[in-house]
């Protein structure tokens, strides 16, 4: 008997954000914003003066060793964490500190330049219109929190009520099957009943292949495909071919049944 289609589950950045028209690097993405953090810490606490390029240097380095680690122990990074431990080390009180209102200060939003793929939004709507439950399992360091002012900025946030899950706030990155799990336990929905759908083959594809589901390799370049072939089955360079897919993988899923 054909598994039942109940939901699918969304890589975020690379899969339904776009970030290839960024022009900033990571520093000037973050200098700003740690700007305002400074300004914050020496207002709210008036402590001793430090300098806004140490704080920028010593949380980019802290970054860089959270992920490194991360790459072999699949710990996910928690950015909230990671910056009050820098302002910690550079003798700022943080006991004192809200780190509600710091996080706010910090203003986390879109990244200038990320735009949502054109192909998206009909996707979407046309799972929606069949009864699929859609989710969000992302491999951030920012909590979700965070990351659903990006969905909401770039118009996406309402299309998922029913799974948002982010790295920082599961403790494991993906393959880890933990956040998978999490994600499916969100959902209401088991493994051979959910797709994935991400552009990582590891973290996306093995990872939740692993737990189980089927999954979707999703690429925004037809080079990486056969030339012999129009479609692969589990890959899509476009999400105007998923349909297709899920007519082999589930048939009747267009009717809602299956």
């Amino acid at each position: 008997m054909p598994r039942q289609l109940k939901g699918v589950l969304f890589d975020l950045d690379g899969t339904l954000i776009d970030w290839s028209r960024v022009s900033l690097g990571w520093r000037e993405i973050e200098a700003s914003r740690l700007s305002r953090v400074h300004t914050y810490v020496l207002h709210r606490q008036q402590t001793a003066a430090f300098d806004v390029d140490r704080l920028t240097e010593l949380y980019l380095q802290r970054t860089r060793a959270a992920w490194d680690e991360a790459s072999t122990s699949l710990r996910a990074p928690h950015m909230p964490n990671i910056l009050m431990s820098v302002l910690d080390e550079l003798g700022v009180d943080c006991g004192r500190l809200s780190l509600e209102e710091v996080i706010r200060v910090y203003d986390w939003d879109a990244v200038p330049g990320t735009v949502v793929f054109p192909d998206v939004p009909p996707m979407i709507e046309t799972l929606r219109a069949r009864g699929i439950k859609l989710g969000i399992v992302t491999n951030a360091s920012q909590p979700m929190a965070l990351r659903d002012v990006e969905l909401a900025t770039h118009g996406l946030l309402d299309y998922f009520p029913d799974c948002r899950l982010a790295a920082a706030d599961t403790g494991y990155l993906k393959p880890h099957p933990r956040i998978f799990q999490a994600a499916l336990d969100q959902m209401g929905s088991s493994a051979d009943e959910t797709l994935f759908v991400g552009d990582n083959p590891v973290a996306d594809i093995a990872g939740a292949q692993g737990v189980g589901m089927r999954a979707v390799h999703r690429t925004t370049t037809r080079a990486t495909f056969d030339d012999s072939s129009a479609q692969t089955e589990g890959s899509l360079c476009s999400f105007d071919e998923l349909p297709a897919i899920l007519d082999a993988w589930y048939p009747g899923w267009r009717d809602g049944i299956a």
